[in-house]
């Protein structure tokens, strides 16, 4: 079975196609286009005509990367959410658009929930992690549990990833800014204190991201404290995913989102598991980042599940948790 997903939640609009015949995921083909604002954060507005004017484009390249015919396709899935309402609507209306043109069911996934299963169709092994969900917007522990995703620990006000970006764009870095702060934290020498906010099972940063502020107007090198952000924001979401998985006596930790992709952050959690006897799985970078390839994973598995969808009921949910589906293609 072929699902194509199309990814719209914020600056990202991508398109992916899926084989689903066996029980592991084949991706086909995953193609994104990132919306970089000239200045400032994600204008909502300004990403979803960005995603308007390149997600045919993308549908038709996807396809022809993965050498299918769009007669082939069984199955049309979409974001339903948690994103910017402008963005969450551009995809919405393409995946309809398609939907109804291909005469093809349709599917609107969690986000979220997506990032986790990506991870366990795609890596061997990887059967039932604790996921560390590290993005942009959302900084998440997530673990099945009793028919549900259920969330053991989050931000309690910025995600990890706009915290970065935030600090990076008042130093003037290019947009998203992690790349340039993790190449910044290899030169780094000297630990900088910054403010580690651990409350229960959650985490807050906007203390931290101030005080990383303070110490540039006040001269400190930029590297020493890039370098000291990502130690103790790493090493803060290292302690809370570890509290995870002794409460729910999990063995798998998996890594997922844009924020994924930094070395040091999985070095942290690897050595974690390793010290745990337990395994650790990330998916390669194409895949962490928001993509629609995850997108048309999970439609499939819910389609698959005997979950369905009608085009006049393929709402857009902006808070759209992850603990709010029902997921019922799991045990």
């Amino acid at each position: 079975m072929i699902c194509v997903g199309i990814e719209g939640t914020a600056h990202t609009i991508g398109v992916g196609i899926v084989d689903g015949t066996g029980k592991k995921c084949n991706v086909l083909s995953n193609i994104i286009k990132i919306y970089r604002p000239k200045q400032g954060g994600i204008h909502p507005r300004e990403a979803a005509n960005h995603h308007a004017s390149y997600v045919a484009d993308l549908i038709k390249e996807s396809a022809e990367k993965a050498q299918v015919d769009f007669a082939d396709i069984d199955l049309v899935s979409f974001s339903k959410g948690p994103g910017l309402g402008p963005c969450l609507r551009t995809a919405a209306t393409a995946a309809r658009a398609l939907s109804l043109s291909l005469d093809k069911p349709i599917m609107g996934v969690n986000h979220c929930v997506a990032h986790l299963e990506i991870g366990r169709g795609t890596l061997d092994g990887c059967k039932d992690p604790v996921l560390l969900y590290t993005s942009g917007a959302n900084t998440q522990i997530t673990a099945f549990a009793e028919g549900k995703y259920r969330v053991f620990g989050e931000t309690l006000d910025i995600g990890i990833g706009n915290c970065l970006d935030k600090f990076g764009r008042n130093m003037g870095f290019e947009f998203p800014c992690g790349p340039k702060i993790e190449e910044l934290a290899r030169k780094g020498k000297k630990y900088l204190e910054l403010p580690y906010s651990i409350k229960g099972m959650d985490i807050a940063f906007s203390g931290l991201l101030t005080a990383a502020e303070q110490y540039h107007k006040k001269g400190q090198r930029l590297e020493d404290i890039c370098y000291s952000m990502q130690e103790t924001t790493f090493a803060a979401l290292t302690e809370v995913t570890e509290r995870a998985m002794a409460h729910t006596e999990k063995n798998e930790v998996l890594l997922g989102g844009g924020v994924a992709s930094n070395k040091r952050l999985r070095n942290m959690v690897q050595i974690m598991a390793k010290e745990r006897d337990a395994h650790f799985f990330a998916p390669s970078k194409d895949l962490c980042i928001d993509n629609g390839a995850m997108i048309a994973w999970l439609g499939l598995l819910m389609y698959n599940s005997g979950i369905r969808m009608k085009v006049e009921d393929s709402f857009i949910d902006q808070r759209f948790r992850t603990d709010m589906v029902d997921v019922s293609w799991r045990d």
